[in-house]
């Protein structure tokens, strides 16, 4: 007798499976609560590299049905996702994903549609690396200083030299200055 498991996954703390759960309980399939697995981890993040999910495949029988809602659920890199497929299908476990109309993954349509979806997902994600970094090239050439701002002026690096050279702790500047101990020890390297 086949189980059924659903896998639901978010990427922050901030969010919720709940919505997954219930349009996989709408779409008809009944799953026990034992064998839901939830996690909160990014979709970059390798599906083997994924606690949760591995322990979900420790549990899985040749005849097992694990659905997921969406197939970023599973991962956003193609090949990952497809091998991961193949390899649960390869067991004798079917992966059906609601958004692609209840398809086994495994099946011709199913592996036709997922790759279709997967090409489009990384010409998607490729067009917003461009652009990034587009953006970040016409930015530099404007004269915009990226990333985070220096916690100290030059002026208050020289203050910290005076300090470090008139033999004051790392530490006693850093408080003094409202800043970290790594932050000193970089000005004293600086220094050197």
């Amino acid at each position: 007798m086949s189980r059924t498991f659903a896998y639901t996954r978010v990427s922050t703390t901030g969010q919720t499976t709940q919505n997954q759960l219930e349009e996989i309980r709408a779409a008809g399939f009944q799953v026990d609560d034992r064998r839901i697995v939830t996690e909160t981890i990014s979709g970059s993040v390798p599906i083997t590299q994924r606690p949760e999910f591995a322990r979900l495949v420790d549990r899985l029988e040749p005849g097992d049905i694990l659905i997921v809602t969406k197939l970023d659920r599973l991962g956003r890199d193609a090949i990952d996702v497809s091998s991961t497929v193949k390899a649960l299908a390869d067991e004798g476990v079917r992966v059906y994903c609601l958004a692609l109309g209840g398809v086994d993954l495994a099946s011709s349509a199913g592996t036709m549609s997922m790759n279709v979806l997967n090409a489009v997902a990384q010409f998607e994600r490729d067009l917003l690396i461009e652009r990034t970094q587009s953006g970040l090239r016409r930015a530099k050439s404007e004269g915009k200083v990226l990333g985070r701002r220096p916690s100290l002026t030059d002026s208050q690096k020289q203050e910290v030299r005076v300090a470090l050279s008139s033999g004051k702790s790392i530490s006693a500047i850093a408080r003094a200055f409202g800043t970290s101990r790594q932050t000193i020890m970089r000005v004293r390297d600086e220094f050197r």
